[in-house]
């Protein structure tokens, strides 16, 4: 786990990653039962959460994952950094299991160590859109939500609100 986390943050990723089963079932039975309420709990939480987290104080997302490049990604990054595509792309990037181009380490090569980004402007469309908790439609991604509570606190902190016994 990422040292640089605040106790609280490093605690919201250990909560759920122990309980990341039972959350997954919890939010695919909510999913069912009201979808639409889901959503709004899920958008009106991420206002709340985000009030508060300072997302630069944590980059754990930059430090453990790699966003998912598409090919305007690509090319808009590629002509940032001056190079051709297909360099940017051997440079960077691999194609992992699902045929995806991702990074092809961690931390992502882009992170400045004051957890700025160097290419923000430019960054791909899946870092604008972390941590995904504001879309408008979020339970059709439920599973990457799931998996995003091991990833970034803001996360953990919101799905353990929604799944907790009411």
């Amino acid at each position: 786990m990422n040292s640089s986390l605040s106790e609280r943050d490093q605690n919201s990723l250990k909560e759920a990653g122990k309980k990341q089963k039972e959350n997954r079932k919890k939010l695919l039975q909510l999913k069912k039962q009201r979808p639409k309420q889901i959503n709004e709990q899920f958008n009106s939480l991420h206002e709340k959460e985000f009030e508060t987290m300072d997302c630069l104080k944590c980059g754990n997302c930059c430090k453990t994952t790699s966003p998912i490049f598409r090919n305007a990604d690509i090319n808009r990054l590629s002509k940032h950094l001056r190079m051709k595509s297909g360099a940017f792309t051997e440079k960077y990037l691999k194609l992992d299991e699902d045929n995806d181009y991702v990074l092809k380490k961690s931390p992502c090569t882009f992170l400045n160590d004051d957890n700025t980004c160097r290419v923000y402007d430019d960054r791909p469309l899946a870092c604008r859109e972390y941590p995904h908790t504001d879309r408008k439609n979020v339970v059709q991604i439920l599973d990457l939500t799931v998996e995003n509570t091991i990833v970034c606190p803001a996360v953990a902190r919101i799905v353990q609100q929604i799944c907790r016994p009411k």
